[in-house]
């Protein structure tokens, strides 16, 4: 919260602080705080575990280890699916 004085009048201005994840180069918002971990990002985005490489800050994480990464806001993920075809 932040106090200024204008012409003699006190104004409280509540700092709205949105949330963001770069999420494969997009700024993305959270409005009511970033999920606490990978998995529950992926659970917010739709995004099933088995079938998604990530990546946080240039750091490939394992699958195995999805539910206990903590996700903080201003973070870049890369979120890789691989698609068959020919």
């Amino acid at each position: 919260m932040i106090c200024t004085p204008f012409a003699g009048v006190l104004f409280v201005l509540a700092g709205s602080r949105m949330e963001t994840l770069r999420i494969n180069g997009i700024e993305k918002q959270f409005p009511d705080g970033t999920p606490e971990t990978l998995a529950e990002l992926l659970d917010q985005l739709k995004i099933n575990h088995a079938t998604v490489v990530a990546q946080i800050n240039e750091q490939i994480v394992e699958r195995k280890k999805f539910a206990e990464t903590k996700v903080f806001s201003h973070q870049s993920i890369e979120l890789l699916r691989f698609v068959g075809g020919g």
